[in-house]
């Protein structure tokens, strides 16, 4: 299985649990996102237990992809804690995305829907860090 996948998901999970607990509707997402990234049960059941090295994606765009990801597992449960919003910067700069970029991200993503920011805004927050 594809080391960088795994990570992904492993720091989706770590996010999830910053709370201290794992809600329901997180491990449904957490699931439908391992699915998505064609990653098998037992793999995925795996990653609860196991530590996977953190491997950010090399393309940007799949950066930004991983971070929107973040947001949205964030985001899920309805409830952001300080502790949550820390980790998800801390993430977005070890992945190498711009602090500015991600922290308007985080302060946008209030204005919408359960934090469900549009890919074109979220594409064009970046682009205007890159100016």
């Amino acid at each position: 299985m594809d080391k960088e996948k795994l990570s992904l998901l492993t720091e989706l999970i770590k996010l999830a649990r910053t709370d201290q607990q794992l809600r329901d509707e997180e491990f449904n997402f957490l699931y439908a996102i391992a699915r998505q990234l064609e990653i098998s049960d037992d793999e995925f059941k795996g990653l609860f237990e196991q530590y996977i090295e953190f491997t950010p994606p090399k393309n940007e765009l799949d950066r930004i992809v991983q971070f929107q990801r973040l947001i949205l597992v964030m985001n899920v449960d309805k409830s952001v804690s300080e502790e949550e919003l820390l980790h998800v910067r801390n993430i977005g700069i070890r992945m190498g995305l711009q602090p500015n970029a991600t922290n308007a991200l985080l302060r946008l993503m209030g204005e919408y829907e359960n934090g469900i920011i549009p890919p074109d805004k979220l594409i064009s927050v970046f682009r205007s860090q890159h100016n």
